[in-house]
C-alpha cells in the first residue's frame, strides 16, 4: 500500500507546512491552514516513462494566426483584446452581488448568436430554475445555450465533450471537486487540481472556459495563488454597491494588453455597455466649483476624463485627517507635504478630504497634478477653469514629471471639449507631435500649476 503523506496548506497563500500551525508563516492569517492528506498514485511506482513530447527548432515552428471567437460585448471583448481567444482559461472574480453570472450569461447569450455553436453553462451554485429566471430578466433565448448544474469535474468534462461547446462557463470554481481527492470542494487541493484538469482539457480541445472565483475579505481570489498563475487571464470585476457602474479590469492577460477596462452600467435588464465612460462620469459635475479638477488617466489603452474634488476644512483636532477616496491614501500624503512644503500652504491645521467621482480608484500617479490643484483651489477658495484638463506626476521637489501617452490623453480631452490642459514641459519634448485642436499650457512645477490653475 502506498504511503499517505499529511500537509498542511494555507487556504489563503497556498503555504505549505508539515505540522499543524495556528497562524500561516507566509500570508500572516489566523485559522487558514488546514490538513491535506496526499497519497501518491501507486499505478507509477516511482518509474520513469518516455516521454511523448519531442523538442523542435524555433525555426521549423510554423506559427498559427490566432482566430478569435467574436464576442459582440464590445466592452467585454475590449478587455480580452479583441474576443475570446479558443482554448483560453479565463478567470472572472469579485465580490458577491457584483454581477459576475449576470455578465457571463449575457456573454454566453451572445456568443451563441455570434458564433452559431453551443455554449455550456455550469452552475454549481444555482439551480436550472434559477438561471432561467435570470435569462428571461436579461433576455437571453438562445436555443443553444446548454444549462447543467453539476459539481464533480469528471461528469462537466463528460457533458461537454458530448455537446463540443464553442465555451463553457463554470460558476464557480469553489464549487467543483475532483472524485480522487478526499478533501471538500473548495479547498486549496481541489481548487488547484480542478483549474489544472480544465487548462489541460482547454488547450486539448480548444474550448474557451470562463471561470468564475470568490473574492475573500481583502480582495483576493480565493484559493491559492497558483490559480492566477495556471489561467491565461485574469479579470476583475469592481465597482462600488453603492453606485451603478462596474469596471471589469484585466490584471494579466497572455493575448492582450493589462491594466484594460471596460465600464458597465448595472440596470434591471442586466449589465448596459458605456462606451463613453468620460462623458458619463462628467455628467453631473458642477462648474467653476472651488477643489473639482479634471484629470485625465489611462486604463490599459483607453484615455479616461475622471474629475476629482478635493475639500480643505478646518481641524479642531491636534492631528488633522488625511481622507482618500478612490486616491491611494500614500499619495495624498505625498502631495500634501509637497504642497505644504514647496508652495507654502497651510494644511497643519486642515482636514484634507481628496475624492474620485463614480467610485472609480486612480492607481497611475498621473493624476497626482490634478489632486494638487484641487487641494489647492479648495484652501484658497478659488475655482479651476471650467475648460481646463490637468496632467502629470508630482515630484518630492514639487517638480512636474511627464507620464505616458501624452497625445492620446490630449485628443481624449480634446473631444468632450476641452480647450486647454496642463501639463509637463518635458512632454513637449516627445517624439509624438501633440494635437493642435487643444492648448498645451507647459509647467515646470507644481506652484506654477496652482498659479496657471486657479482663475
Amino acid at each position: 500500500m502506498a504511503k499517505t503523506y499529511t500537509n498542511w496548506v494555507c487556504q489563503n497563500c497556498g503555504r505549505t507546512t508539515p505540522r499543524e500551525m495556528g497562524r500561516c508563516p507566509g500570508c500572516g492569517e489566523w485559522g487558514t491552514m488546514i490538513e491535506v492528506i496526499e497519497q501518491p498514485d501507486p499505478s507509477t511506482g516511482g518509474a520513469f516513462s518516455p516521454p511523448t513530447s519531442e523538442p523542435q527548432r524555433l525555426t521549423e515552428i510554423q506559427a498559427e494566426g490566432l482566430v478569435r471567437l467574436p464576442l459582440p460585448l464590445g466592452e467585454f471583448s475590449r478587455v480580452l483584446g479583441g474576443g475570446v481567444v479558443p482554448g483560453s482559461l479565463i478567470l472572472v472574480g469579485g465580490d458577491p452581488g457584483i454581477g459576475k453570472s449576470t455578465l457571463l450569461l449575457q456573454a454566453a447569450g451572445v456568443m451563441v448568436e455570434a458564433t452559431d455553436r453551443p455554449v455550456l453553462y455550469v452552475s454549481g451554485e444555482e439551480s436550472a430554475r434559477q438561471i432561467k429566471m435570470r435569462a428571461d430578466r436579461l433576455g437571453v433565448r438562445s436555443a443553444d445555450l446548454f444549462v447543467v448544474t453539476e459539481t464533480n469535474l469528471e461528469a462537466i468534462l463528460h457533458h461537454a465533450d458530448r455537446i463540443q461547446p464553442a465555451t463553457m462557463i463554470v460558476d464557480s470554481i469553489q464549487t467543483i471537486y475532483l472524485e480522487e481527492l478526499t478533501s471538500a470542494a473548495g479547498s486549496i487541493s481541489q481548487v488547484r487540481q480542478t483549474a489544472a484538469r480544465l487548462q489541460w482539457w482547454a488547450k486539448n480541445t480548444g474550448v474557451a472556459v470562463f471561470l468564475v472565483g470568490h473574492v475573500t475579505k481583502t480582495g483576493a481570489i480565493a484559493g491559492p495563488k497558483v490559480l492566477e498563475h495556471i489561467v491565461d487571464t485574469v479579470l476583475y470585476l469592481e465597482g462600488d454597491l453603492f453606485h451603478t457602474y462596474r469596471l471589469l479590469r484585466s490584471v494579466k492577460n497572455r493575448f492582450g494588453a493589462t491594466s484594460e477596462i471596460g465600464v458597465f452600467d448595472m440596470q434591471g435588464q442586466g449589465l448596459i455597455e458605456v462606451p463613453n465612460p468620460s462623458e458619463v462620469f462628467l455628467a453631473e459635475r458642477m462648474v467653476n466649483a472651488p477643489g473639482s479638477t479634471i484629470a485625465v488617466t489611462m486604463e490599459g489603452t483607453r484615455p479616461l476624463l475622471i474629475e476629482v474634488q478635493a475639500l480643505a476644512s478646518h481641524s479642531s483636532f491636534g492631528h488633522p485627517r488625511r481622507t482618500a477616496n478612490g486616491v491611494d491614501f500614500n499619495r495624498l500624503l505625498l502631495i500634501t507635504a509637497v504642497l505644504s512644503r514647496r508652495i507654502g500652504l497651510r494644511l497643519f491645521d486642515q482636514d484634507v478630504f481628496a475624492n474620485v467621482i463614480g467610485g472609480l480608484q486612480v492607481r497611475e500617479p498621473a493624476a497626482d497634478l490634478a489632486v494638487a490643484v484641487a487641494i489647492a483651489s479648495s484652501v484658497r477658495d478659488r475655482p479651476v477653469a471650467a475648460d481646463l484638463a490637468i496632467i502629470g506626476e508630482v515630484g518630492l521637489s514639487g517638480e512636474v514629471r511627464a507620464v505616458s501617452q501624452t497625445a492620446v490623453r490630449l485628443r481624449e480631452a480634446a473631444r468632450l471639449g476641452f480647450r486647454r490642459c496642463l501639463l509637463p514641459k518635458s512632454a513637449r519634448r516627445g517624439q509624438e507631435p501633440l494635437p493642435e485642436e487643444i492648448i498645451s499650457i507647459p509647467v515646470r512645477s507644481v506652484a506654477e500649476a496652482v498659479e496657471k490653475a486657479l482663475v
